[in-house]
């Protein structure tokens, strides 16, 4: 992101379900469910060489470490971008 948040997460983490206003947002039916379509990008295995104690860092934050790595790079490619 360009802009730093103005979120407060911290207070809304803590919210419970029911305490959160859903009246302005719709129920989702029958009819969105059945034309909906899942969008999944297009994932292309590759070979990187990445610094020992990168990898390492990456990889003791736990499962999902390679999915973490290609958002660090999503990010720093649409900040990058026009």
């Amino acid at each position: 992101m360009s802009k730093p948040s103005k979120t407060d997460w911290e207070r809304l983490a803590k919210l419970q379900d029911q305490d959160i206003d859903t009246s302005d947002s719709p129920e989702l039916g029958e009819d969105f469910f059945r034309s909906a379509e899942l969008r999944v990008p297009v994932k292309q295995t590759v070979t990187i060489r990445l610094d020992a104690d990168v990898l390492e860092w990456f990889k003791a934050q736990g499962t999902g470490y390679q999915t973490r790595i290609n958002q660090l790079l999503r990010h720093y490619m649409q900040a990058h971008q026009s």
